[in-house]
């Protein structure tokens, strides 16, 4: 097959065309900047408060279930009571932390 050259001023126009296309698609899509961050940001606020009572409804299950964990190794002598124990404690303070912090870091 026999390939066929094109002139370097068509390439060039060509490309400066779909060039041209390209910025009027992507002006025509942006529009006002700011009133989309400030959206996003309103949004993000609200989902929030959701997400840190996810946390905390997470710490406390995770609270409830390591409870009954250590009490089970309580009541049948294990060795290790303790190191569980401070293991299920600090997760649910570590929950417990990262919720407010989080909260406190983004001012919500």
């Amino acid at each position: 097959m026999k390939s066929i050259k094109i002139p370097q001023m068509v390439k060039c126009i060509a490309f400066t065309f779909v060039l041209a296309t390209i910025t009027v698609a992507v002006m025509a899509q942006t529009g006002d900047g700011a009133a989309g961050i400030e959206e996003a940001t309103s949004k993000v606020k609200s989902y929030f408060s959701v997400g840190t009572k996810l946390m905390y409804a997470i710490g406390a299950v995770v609270g409830i279930v390591g409870a009954i964990k250590v009490f089970n190794k309580w009541n049948s002598g294990d060795q290790d009571t303790n190191k569980v124990a401070a293991a299920w404690f600090g997760s649910c303070i570590f929950l417990v932390v990262v919720a407010t912090v989080l909260q406190s870091f983004f001012g919500v």
